[in-house]
């Protein structure tokens, strides 16, 4: 897809400048992190600004690998602009979905451009479903639009099992919202492509219908 742009250099260095700040200043990580009681009390920017911290390098780094290699493919079909509101929109929307399965645990919080990233993924999916994935540990790659329908489900596993010290709902909102805000700043694609819309939207029903009845 080219170069890396000039707007994916800054989102990186964004996120490596103000995790680095909160890895080396405790009370600047505490006030900008995603936390339930701070936002109930009308904090919100934490709602964004968490999305540009982490826990570690190792965690950064992650989350910026995965964005080095799909936000070319978003920026090479759509451009800078709309790359960014699909970037915001899903930071916003993941910490917004947490917010509302945790609101009523005032010490849930959480760190990261997960959110962010993982709706870029999936608007890279959408825009190119037949790319191939290749994935650690398995040999063959895999289409990108398997790939994504397989990891909401596991997201879906994850906020149900509470798997880990992962944040699988923001990961899920992030989804939705790359989903969402591709479709609507590309609704062509609801002709070119009905069936991976489709296919792509099974994931998101299934979350609905799950925590309709209860399940979640």
């Amino acid at each position: 897809m080219g170069n890396l742009d000039l707007v994916t250099i800054i989102v990186i260095a964004a996120n490596a400048i103000i995790s680095y700040k909160g890895f080396k200043d405790y009370g600047f990580f505490e006030r900008y992190k995603f936390n339930v009681g701070g936002i109930r009390r009308g904090e919100q920017i934490r709602i964004f600004s968490s999305g540009f911290l982490h826990v570690d390098m190792a965690h950064l780094f992650f989350n910026m690998f995965t964005l080095y290699f799909f936000a070319p493919v978003v920026i090479y079909h759509l451009g800078t602009l709309y790359f960014l509101i699909i970037y915001v929109a899903s930071l916003i929307l993941g910490n917004l979905l947490s917010l509302y399965f945790h609101k009523e645990e005032f010490h849930y919080s959480a760190v990261g451009a997960s959110g962010a990233v993982t709706g870029v993924l999936y608007a890279a999916i959408l825009l190119e479903p037949s790319m191939q994935l290749g994935i650690l540990f398995i040999p063959l790659p895999i289409p990108a639009y398997v790939f994504g329908i397989l990891y909401l489900l596991y997201s879906i596993y994850g906020m149900k099992k509470q798997i880990g010290n992962i944040g699988h709902d923001a990961h899920f909102g992030g989804a939705i919202g790359g989903y969402v805000a591709t479709l609507i700043l590309m609704p062509s694609l609801f002709k070119t492509d009905l069936l991976m819309v489709g296919l792509l939207a099974i994931p998101i029903i299934v979350l609905f219908v799950m925590h309709k009845m209860g399940k979640l």
